[in-house]
Protein backbone atom coordinates (compact mmCIF):
# COMPACT_ATOMS: atom_id res chain seq x y z
CA UNK A 1 0.00 0.00 0.00
CA UNK A 2 1.43 3.37 -1.04
CA UNK A 3 1.02 6.38 1.20
CA UNK A 4 0.36 9.60 -0.63
CA UNK A 5 1.64 12.71 1.09
CA UNK A 6 -0.36 15.86 0.30
CA UNK A 7 1.64 18.48 -1.54
CA UNK A 8 1.03 21.14 1.11
CA UNK A 9 2.31 18.78 3.81
CA UNK A 10 5.38 17.92 1.73
CA UNK A 11 6.07 21.63 1.20
CA UNK A 12 5.70 22.23 4.91
CA UNK A 13 8.23 19.50 5.72
CA UNK A 14 10.64 20.92 3.14
CA UNK A 15 10.33 24.41 4.63
CA UNK A 16 11.09 23.01 8.08
CA UNK A 17 14.10 21.05 6.85
CA UNK A 18 15.54 23.83 4.69
CA UNK A 19 17.03 25.84 7.60
CA UNK A 20 18.51 22.57 8.92
CA UNK A 21 20.35 21.96 5.63
CA UNK A 22 21.50 25.59 5.39
CA UNK A 23 22.93 25.47 8.91
CA UNK A 24 24.67 22.16 8.24
CA UNK A 25 26.20 23.62 5.09
CA UNK A 26 27.22 26.69 7.06
CA UNK A 27 28.96 24.47 9.61
CA UNK A 28 30.64 22.36 6.90
CA UNK A 29 31.98 25.39 5.03
CA UNK A 30 33.18 26.76 8.37
CA UNK A 31 35.17 23.58 8.97
CA UNK A 32 36.67 23.88 5.48
CA UNK A 33 37.59 27.50 6.09
CA UNK A 34 39.04 26.69 9.51
CA UNK A 35 41.22 23.95 8.04
CA UNK A 36 42.47 26.32 5.35
CA UNK A 37 43.13 29.04 7.93
CA UNK A 38 45.26 26.68 10.02
CA UNK A 39 47.45 25.85 7.02
CA UNK A 40 47.58 29.49 5.94
CA UNK A 41 48.66 30.87 9.31
CA UNK A 42 51.16 28.07 9.97
CA UNK A 43 52.82 28.75 6.61
CA UNK A 44 52.83 32.50 7.29
CA UNK A 45 54.51 31.83 10.64
CA UNK A 46 57.55 30.51 8.77
CA UNK A 47 58.35 34.16 8.04
CA UNK A 48 59.83 34.17 11.54
CA UNK A 49 62.22 31.32 10.77
CA UNK A 50 65.87 32.10 10.19
CA UNK A 51 67.40 35.28 8.84
CA UNK A 52 66.36 37.35 5.85
CA UNK A 53 65.71 36.35 3.11
CA UNK A 54 63.01 33.88 4.24
CA UNK A 55 63.75 31.09 1.79
CA UNK A 56 61.59 28.66 3.77
CA UNK A 57 58.48 30.83 3.37
CA UNK A 58 59.27 31.53 -0.28
CA UNK A 59 59.56 27.79 -0.88
CA UNK A 60 56.08 27.16 0.53
CA UNK A 61 54.61 29.94 -1.60
CA UNK A 62 56.33 28.55 -4.69
CA UNK A 63 54.90 25.08 -4.13
CA UNK A 64 51.40 26.45 -3.61
CA UNK A 65 51.51 28.51 -6.81
CA UNK A 66 52.82 25.50 -8.73
CA UNK A 67 49.55 23.61 -8.10
CA UNK A 68 47.80 22.90 -11.44
CA UNK A 69 44.61 24.91 -12.05
CA UNK A 70 45.30 26.90 -8.88
CA UNK A 71 42.59 29.49 -9.62
CA UNK A 72 39.94 26.77 -9.95
CA UNK A 73 41.11 25.03 -6.79
CA UNK A 74 40.97 28.33 -4.88
CA UNK A 75 37.42 29.08 -6.03
CA UNK A 76 36.03 25.60 -5.38
CA UNK A 77 37.70 24.86 -2.04
CA UNK A 78 38.35 28.33 -0.59
CA UNK A 79 36.46 31.27 -2.06
CA UNK A 80 33.03 29.68 -2.64
CA UNK A 81 32.88 28.06 0.85
CA UNK A 82 34.05 31.33 2.45
CA UNK A 83 31.48 33.35 0.50
CA UNK A 84 28.62 31.11 1.56
CA UNK A 85 29.81 30.94 5.16
CA UNK A 86 30.21 34.72 5.32
CA UNK A 87 26.87 35.55 3.69
CA UNK A 88 24.84 33.09 5.76
CA UNK A 89 26.80 33.99 8.88
CA UNK A 90 26.05 37.68 8.33
CA UNK A 91 22.36 36.86 7.97
CA UNK A 92 22.51 34.93 11.26
CA UNK A 93 24.24 37.88 12.92
CA UNK A 94 21.52 40.37 11.99
CA UNK A 95 18.57 38.02 12.61
CA UNK A 96 19.77 36.43 15.87
CA UNK A 97 17.88 37.16 19.08
CA UNK A 98 20.68 37.84 21.54
CA UNK A 99 19.66 37.40 25.16
CA UNK A 100 22.88 38.07 27.09
CA UNK A 101 21.16 40.94 28.87
CA UNK A 102 18.70 38.48 30.47
CA UNK A 103 20.87 35.35 30.50
CA UNK A 104 24.55 36.41 30.78
CA UNK A 105 25.87 32.85 30.69
CA UNK A 106 29.28 32.01 29.24
CA UNK A 107 27.87 30.10 26.25
CA UNK A 108 25.61 33.03 25.36
CA UNK A 109 28.58 35.40 25.42
CA UNK A 110 30.62 32.96 23.32
CA UNK A 111 27.78 32.95 20.76
CA UNK A 112 27.68 36.76 20.66
CA UNK A 113 31.47 36.95 20.28
CA UNK A 114 31.28 34.34 17.52
CA UNK A 115 28.82 36.46 15.54
CA UNK A 116 30.78 39.68 16.09
CA UNK A 117 34.13 38.07 15.24
CA UNK A 118 32.58 36.54 12.13
CA UNK A 119 31.40 39.93 10.90
CA UNK A 120 34.83 41.45 11.56
CA UNK A 121 36.50 38.50 9.86
CA UNK A 122 34.32 38.82 6.76
CA UNK A 123 35.35 42.47 6.33
CA UNK A 124 38.99 41.61 7.05
CA UNK A 125 39.09 38.78 4.49
CA UNK A 126 37.45 40.98 1.86
CA UNK A 127 40.10 43.66 2.35
CA UNK A 128 42.93 41.11 2.61
CA UNK A 129 42.08 39.29 -0.61
CA UNK A 130 41.32 42.39 -2.69
CA UNK A 131 44.42 44.21 -1.49
CA UNK A 132 46.70 41.26 -2.23
CA UNK A 133 45.17 41.14 -5.72
CA UNK A 134 46.28 44.76 -6.21
CA UNK A 135 42.84 46.38 -6.11
CA UNK A 136 44.01 49.04 -3.63
CA UNK A 137 47.37 49.76 -5.23
CA UNK A 138 50.55 48.03 -6.24
CA UNK A 139 52.27 48.39 -2.88
CA UNK A 140 49.63 46.18 -1.27
CA UNK A 141 49.71 43.57 -4.06
CA UNK A 142 51.27 40.16 -3.49
CA UNK A 143 53.99 38.90 -5.82
CA UNK A 144 54.53 35.13 -5.37
CA UNK A 145 57.98 35.42 -6.93
CA UNK A 146 59.01 37.93 -4.27
CA UNK A 147 56.79 36.65 -1.50
CA UNK A 148 58.64 37.91 1.56
CA UNK A 149 59.36 41.39 0.26
CA UNK A 150 55.81 41.88 -1.01
CA UNK A 151 54.31 40.75 2.31
CA UNK A 152 56.63 43.08 4.24
CA UNK A 153 55.69 45.95 1.94
CA UNK A 154 51.99 45.09 2.27
CA UNK A 155 51.87 44.92 6.05
CA UNK A 156 53.94 48.06 6.52
CA UNK A 157 52.19 50.19 3.89
CA UNK A 158 50.62 52.19 6.74
CA UNK A 159 50.90 51.99 10.51
CA UNK A 160 47.19 51.10 10.71
CA UNK A 161 47.72 47.83 8.85
CA UNK A 162 50.61 46.67 11.03
CA UNK A 163 49.28 47.81 14.39
CA UNK A 164 45.48 47.82 14.04
CA UNK A 165 43.95 46.01 11.06
CA UNK A 166 46.07 42.86 11.10
CA UNK A 167 46.17 42.36 14.89
CA UNK A 168 42.35 42.63 15.00
CA UNK A 169 41.99 40.35 11.98
CA UNK A 170 44.33 37.74 13.46
CA UNK A 171 42.50 37.79 16.81
CA UNK A 172 39.11 37.46 15.10
CA UNK A 173 40.42 34.60 12.95
CA UNK A 174 41.81 32.66 15.92
CA UNK A 175 38.69 33.05 18.07
CA UNK A 176 36.16 32.42 15.29
CA UNK A 177 37.96 29.27 14.16
CA UNK A 178 38.45 27.83 17.64
CA UNK A 179 34.90 28.51 18.83
CA UNK A 180 33.53 27.41 15.46
CA UNK A 181 35.26 24.05 15.77
CA UNK A 182 33.81 23.66 19.27
CA UNK A 183 30.31 24.44 18.00
CA UNK A 184 30.77 22.08 15.05
CA UNK A 185 31.37 19.22 17.48
CA UNK A 186 27.89 19.80 18.92
CA UNK A 187 26.28 20.47 15.52
CA UNK A 188 27.45 17.15 14.09
CA UNK A 189 26.68 15.17 17.25
CA UNK A 190 30.29 14.40 18.12
CA UNK A 191 30.28 16.00 21.57
CA UNK A 192 26.93 15.29 23.20
CA UNK A 193 27.87 14.98 26.87
CA UNK A 194 28.97 17.85 29.08
CA UNK A 195 32.31 16.13 29.66
CA UNK A 196 32.85 15.64 25.94
CA UNK A 197 32.11 19.29 25.24
CA UNK A 198 34.49 20.37 27.99
CA UNK A 199 37.34 18.19 26.73
CA UNK A 200 36.77 19.28 23.13
CA UNK A 201 36.70 22.86 24.39
CA UNK A 202 40.23 22.46 25.75
CA UNK A 203 41.40 21.18 22.37
CA UNK A 204 39.71 24.04 20.51
CA UNK A 205 41.15 26.59 22.93
CA UNK A 206 44.59 25.17 22.19
CA UNK A 207 43.92 25.51 18.45
CA UNK A 208 42.93 29.13 18.99
CA UNK A 209 46.10 29.89 20.96
CA UNK A 210 48.28 28.27 18.29
CA UNK A 211 46.55 30.21 15.50
CA UNK A 212 46.91 33.47 17.40
CA UNK A 213 50.59 32.76 18.04
CA UNK A 214 51.25 31.86 14.38
CA UNK A 215 49.49 34.98 13.11
CA UNK A 216 51.32 37.29 15.51
CA UNK A 217 54.66 35.62 14.74
CA UNK A 218 54.17 36.31 11.03
CA UNK A 219 53.09 39.89 11.70
CA UNK A 220 56.01 40.62 14.03
CA UNK A 221 58.44 39.08 11.54
CA UNK A 222 57.09 41.29 8.75
CA UNK A 223 57.39 44.44 10.88
CA UNK A 224 60.88 43.37 12.01
CA UNK A 225 61.99 42.83 8.41
CA UNK A 226 60.67 46.28 7.50
CA UNK A 227 62.75 47.88 10.24
CA UNK A 228 65.85 46.11 8.89
CA UNK A 229 65.13 47.33 5.37
CA UNK A 230 64.79 50.90 6.63
CA UNK A 231 68.03 50.56 8.63
CA UNK A 232 69.91 49.42 5.50
CA UNK A 233 68.78 52.55 3.67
Amino acid sequence: MTTVIPSDLADSRLRRRWPFFLRRLHSLTGIMFGAYLIVHLVINATLAQGNTPRDFYQGHVGRIHAVPFLAGVEWVFIFVPILYHAIYGTWLTFTAKWNVDHYPYLKNWLYVCQRISGFILALFILFHVLSLKGVFGGRLAFDPNRATLSIVSHVNATWALAYLVYPIGILASAYHTANGFWTAGITWGLTISTGGQRRWGYVCAGVGVVLLACGLMALIAAVHDASHLVARK
